[in-house]
């Protein structure tokens, strides 16, 4: 497995790191043997960026992440979240970046974790109630502690991530960037090279959409979030079925998998990206990582780009947009 580096300073960590929302949350069905399996194949092909959070599950993923890696921490850069709560009943998420939340919050993801350090710590949405130089100092002092090594923040705006990294400096910025989902680019990835923060891509693979994975919600489990997702309902899925069909042909004359070529395009748009496609299956994450060494010119992922039609619709509902960028 390729290496990367979190900004020019920052910590190397695998070219492609594991998402582990899906193994406990939101895309349907799950199946813990199977996801331990995934993890436990992925620090054996050199896949030692995990990532997680306190919300997936609630809790349960950083359980099972826990339970995973036990006898294993050496070999892992451990990166969770903290900042969005899921409470009452029926559930219903709240966002808190107050001091007294972050200390909280780390101690309690050490706990299910077993761990006694944090590699990178997310503020997983930015809190519009708590001032985000107030959030980023009490991060820094768990960095003093050495309960964490690394923070960072999920969803930020360019502006917000100055004003953070004035405070103390944040190694990387997580957002959603793929073919179909490309807003960072026109603010937030300037600010974090001229920072020298490194960018975590989310859902490079559009939620499995662009890998072929699905063509219908119908074909999802009746708890999967993705059937009300905008993109993938109504006229909006019509026109963003074109989007998989091109990607699947471009994929094929290059003699790869739609997946793999999703990948390959997002590792070509800078050595400071590390994507972090998510699955459940470790047949689906033995495909994800060889993509890493497919290389792609400059010119050949312009060309790809550029062939796609445009996508249509939020990736949010619009509650759910009113976090991003923040």
């Amino acid at each position: 497995m390729q290496r990367r580096k979190l900004g020019p300073a920052g910590p190397e960590v695998s070219a492609i790191g594991l998402g582990r929302m899906g193994m406990s949350a939101f895309y349907g069905a799950t199946d813990e043997a199977e996801s331990v399996r995934a993890i436990h194949r992925a620090l054996e092909l050199g896949c030692d960026f995990l990532d997680t959070a306190d919300m997936y599950g609630p809790h349960t993923n950083e359980q099972l992440v826990g339970r995973a890696i036990a006898g294993r921490r050496d070999e892992v850069f451990l990166a969770t979240k903290f900042g969005i709560k899921i409470e009452g009943d029926p559930p219903k998420r709240a966002i808190d970046g107050s001091p007294a939340y972050v200390r909280a919050a780390c101690e309690a993801s050490l706990g299910r974790l077993g761990v006694d350090h944090i590699d990178l710590y997310y503020q997983h949405r930015v809190d519009p109630g708590t001032p985000i130089e107030e959030t980023v100092a009490a991060m820094a002092e768990l960095v003093a502690e050495g309960k964490v090594r690394y923070i960072g923040l999920s969803e930020a705006n360019a502006e917000t991530i100055r004003r953070a990294h004035a405070v103390h400096p944040v190694t990387a910025v997580q957002s959603e960037f793929s073919l179909w989902t490309r807003d960072v680019e026109s603010g937030v990835l300037p600010a974090l090279r001229e920072l020298g923060v490194g960018l975590v891509a989310y859902s490079p693979l559009g939620r499995g959409f662009l890998s072929g994975r699905f063509s219908s919600p119908d074909e999802l489990d009746q708890n999967d979030f993705r059937r009300a997702g905008p993109r993938f309902t109504g006229e909006n899925l019509s026109a963003n079925l074109r989007i998989a069909e091109t990607v699947r042909e471009l994929a094929q004359e290059r003699g790869v998998t739609p997946a793999q070529l999703a990948l390959a395009w997002v590792l070509s748009q800078g050595p400071d990206i590390v994507p972090i496609p998510g699955t459940k299956r470790v047949s689906y994450l033995e495909e994800n990582l060889a993509a890493a060494d497919i290389e792609l010119t400059a010119n050949e992922a312009e060309q790809i780009a550029t062939a796609l039609p445009d996508v249509q619709g939020d990736r949010y509902d619009p509650e759910g947009m009113r976090t991003v960028q923040a």
